[in-house]
């Protein structure tokens, strides 16, 4: 497992080493930095420091003791590493689906393996890899149909994502719909079945250990033997857990901070939207839930059509003022009118607000790099609104749509 985790953060430039493959980081020729060519460190002078022993030495070299070498990737994010959570949105979904003590997700669970790949496009969106083509006239497509194209392809020592952000940087462009469809392997061209991401809820869950949140134990089914990954550390799930939970029955117009991330975190109100809408595609929201009463439960579900209704639109919130006030809410694709009603529905009205201010706050800053950033910054936006429109239209959803419709 240790040599797992050695992978996922020392792939090759540009890409994510297929599992199994040799990693350059675990070749018997350790490289150890050069003093006159060192690379320059975060908050740190271009040159490595020097021991009492004479030479260079890597980066926490004890004195009197050998060079510690180092891997100068692990730099090249350091400013994006202080801004971005300690779990992918694709992590804290899975958690939501496993079984605490049994280590393994439903059987039944059809809907999460597709979901989980419109998440890695999210997550790469809200890093700012990938972005919708700038193209005036593609306001005339469907959102799904846009086409999308790699902005930045430097890794991001997640090893799904820096596999799928190298595939897409190769491959032709292609829309938000279809980029889901080929990683899911739901195409019957064959000659684009190797577009498909395998094994990600495997490698997640191997994610996860690495991170010391799962660990791995081997469960015997009858006839099989199957890995299973409980949970190790509690606190992880319950964390996720209670920013779902508090989101979706919040008392208040304000959302509260229990809801949210850390105050550092890039876009918390964001990935809080993003949090409850995949969960609920993937059908395991039921699980952060299931402890309500049968009424706040069904209260909790529709605050969440209304939230995944203001957000599959492009521009969110088309129907919510950026000022406070009453404001009708369900203009999303999904014709979702405001069902959650009251309190919910100034809550939803609130989460829009707060995301509106979160790009105007990121906008604001990219603005002096150079022309052309504010409206790049607008476009990663766009790819997760058409992720969110595409999770409105799975079946599971629109079957959830029907029965309520049918049966008030």
């Amino acid at each position: 497992m240790a040599s797992e985790g050695l992978t996922r953060r020392r792939g090759g430039a540009g890409a994510s080493p297929a599992i199994g493959s040799a990693s350059p980081a675990l070749s018997d020729a350790p490289s150890f930095p050069s003093s006159s060519a060192g690379p320059r460190r975060p908050g740190g002078s271009a040159n490595a420091p020097t021991s009492s022993a004479g030479g260079s030495g890597g980066a926490g070299a004890i004195e009197g003791r050998g060079k510690i070498a180092y891997d100068p990737r692990d730099f090249e994010n350091g400013g994006e590493t202080e801004t971005m959570p300690r779990l992918t949105i694709m992590e804290e979904v899975l958690l939501l689906g496993l079984k605490d003590k049994a280590g393994y997700l439903s059987f039944w669970n059809d809907n999460i393996s597709y979901a989980l790949r419109g998440c890695i496009l999210i997550e790469l969106a809200l890093r700012r890899r990938i972005a919708m083509v700038r193209d005036p006239s593609r306001r005339r497509l469907a959102l799904a149909d846009r086409l999308i194209e790699v902005i930045d392809d430097r890794q991001t020592g997640e090893t799904i994502l820096d596999e799928a952000l190298k595939m897409m940087k190769s491959s032709e462009k292609y829309g938000t719909g279809a980029w889901v469809d080929l990683m899911s392997g739901e195409t019957w061209n064959v000659m684009k079945i190797g577009y498909q991401l395998k094994q990600v809820r495997e490698r997640l869950a191997k994610g996860l250990v690495d991170k010391g949140i799962l660990r791995t134990e081997k469960r015997n089914f009858l006839l099989f033997d199957m890995a299973t990954h409980p949970i190790a550390d509690m606190n992880a799930k319950d964390d996720v857990m209670r920013r779902t939970l508090t989101l979706l029955t919040a008392r208040t117009a304000a959302i509260p901070p229990q809801a949210l991330q850390k105050e550092s975190v890039k876009y918390r109100h964001m990935r809080a939207v993003v949090l409850v809408c995949a969960a609920y595609a993937s059908s395991v929201l039921e699980n952060a839930l299931q402890r309500l009463s049968y009424d706040s439960r069904e209260a909790a579900f529709a605050r969440c059509d209304d939230i995944l209704a203001e957000f599959s639109t492009w521009p969110f919130g088309i129907t919510t003022s950026s000022t406070a006030g009453p404001i009708s809410v369900g203009g999303g694709t999904r014709k979702s009118q405001g069902t959650s009603g009251g309190v919910g529905r100034e809550s939803v009205q609130e989460l829009v607000r707060e995301v509106r201010k979160e790009m105007a706050e990121s906008t604001t800053g990219q603005a002096g790099a150079g022309g052309g950033q504010e409206e790049q910054e607008e476009l990663c936006f766009e790819v997760v609104a058409t992720v969110l429109e595409i999770f409105g239209r799975m079946d599971s959803l629109v079957s959830h749509h029907l029965l309520q419709n049918k049966y008030p």
